[in-house]
């Protein structure tokens, strides 16, 4: 896997995130601003815990979870096969988990925004998007067998 990629890809999505989420805070702090009524609209939420509200004000612990979660990634890696695909997935879930860690570290909690009404789901941002993405793209990959190298897991790429 050609980690330098994965790290650039990685960067672009955390800085993205980063930017994204201080414009947001600038302009949208105490209303919605609709972009499609009742389908979406942007809404600055300040969230303490994870997906659903689950661990919330366990900052600690998400802290601890995402580095670990980090490290693994970083070394799963090499069991997948080296193709844009695969690079780009690594990059959206490694940026994404490194964009929440950022306001995770720096203020206490992770800023979302991206509000779909239209389902009724949690507010998120640019770094959720990129891990869900990403995840999905590394599910393809595990189902074409692409991380493993002719059907025996490598651990020397």
């Amino acid at each position: 896997m050609n980690k330098k990629f994965v790290i650039a890809i990685a960067a672009i999505v955390m800085i993205l995130d980063q930017v994204s989420k201080y414009i947001i805070g600038l302009f949208i702090k105490s209303k919605s601003l609709v972009l499609i009524k009742k389908v979406l609209y942007l809404t600055y939420v300040k969230n303490y815990g994870v997906a659903f509200n689950m661990l919330n004000n366990k900052r600690f612990v998400i802290i601890l979870f995402s580095v670990i979660l980090l490290a693994l990634i970083y070394n799963y890696m090499k069991n997948f096969k080296n193709n844009k695909r695969n690079i780009i997935a690594f990059g959206l879930v490694y940026g994404g988990i490194v964009g929440n860690l950022v306001d995770r570290l720096f203020l206490g909690y992770v800023r979302d925004f991206i509000d779909f009404r239209i389902i009724n789901y949690p507010v998120f941002n640019i770094a959720d998007s990129a891990i869900v993405i990403g995840i999905v793209l590394l599910i393809i990959a595990i189902f074409k067998k692409e991380d493993l190298e002719n059907g025996v897991q490598s651990s020397n790429k």
